[in-house]
């Protein structure tokens, strides 16, 4: 009874990041959805092409059920997970992702949680685990993620949150008088020298 319960709970927060992962693509130009963010190159498609390719390997690889996606063996992985060619279109990303979700799911649905499996790009003595600690450490790389696409979001136009219902208008000056604060409490517990 509580397997299921956790198994749901889990599954559920996991569909719960996919939305609104996605979501944060919604009304960008194909630049702004591409384009590096940080110093680092993070874009939020990249982020999308990344969860789909970590999803892919844990629900696929880690329980002998490869995902019907092309992936480069893990061994090969060079970073290129993280950013969309010039010849991957959004519509290609969002699809790949898609379809690992619902290989995935797959797994979830037909593997009970103690379901050993196999993950050979952890170290010792870790490599050997089960469908509840997968399920746990892909929510975790989803929420970590998700969170990335929050702040390269709102950095790129003021919107934020997990769903587009709880979205609010931006109040810009509300938010300028918020930052201000924030700031003020910032200079106030560390004086610049001079």
């Amino acid at each position: 009874m509580i397997d299921e319960f956790a198994k749901d709970n889990l599954h559920g927060r996991l569909r719960r990041d996919r939305k609104a992962l996605l979501w944060k693509l919604d009304g960008l130009s194909e630049y702004d959805a591409r384009r590096p963010l940080t110093a680092t190159g993070t874009n939020l498609l990249g982020l999308v092409k990344h969860v789909a390719t970590v999803e892919a390997r844990y629900f696929g690889e880690v329980f002998g059920r490869p995902s019907p996606e092309p992936l480069p063996r893990w061994q090969d992985s060079d970073g290129s997970d993280l950013w969309a060619t010039e010849d991957e279109t959004r519509d290609q990303i969002i699809g790949f992702y898609r379809r690992t979700w619902e290989h995935s799911d797959a797994t979830i649905n037909e593997l009970p949680l103690d379901t050993p499996g196999h993950v050979p790009w952890w170290p010792e003595p870790y490599p050997n685990t089960n469908l509840f600690a997968v399920m746990v450490h892909v929510l975790g790389e989803s929420n970590r993620h998700t969170g990335h696409a929050d702040i390269l979001r709102e950095g790129l136009d003021g919107r934020t949150g997990v769903r587009p219902e709880h979205e609010k208008q931006i109040d810009e000056e509300a938010r300028a008088a918020c930052c201000a604060k924030i700031e003020q409490a910032a200079r106030s517990a560390a004086p610049i020298k001079a």
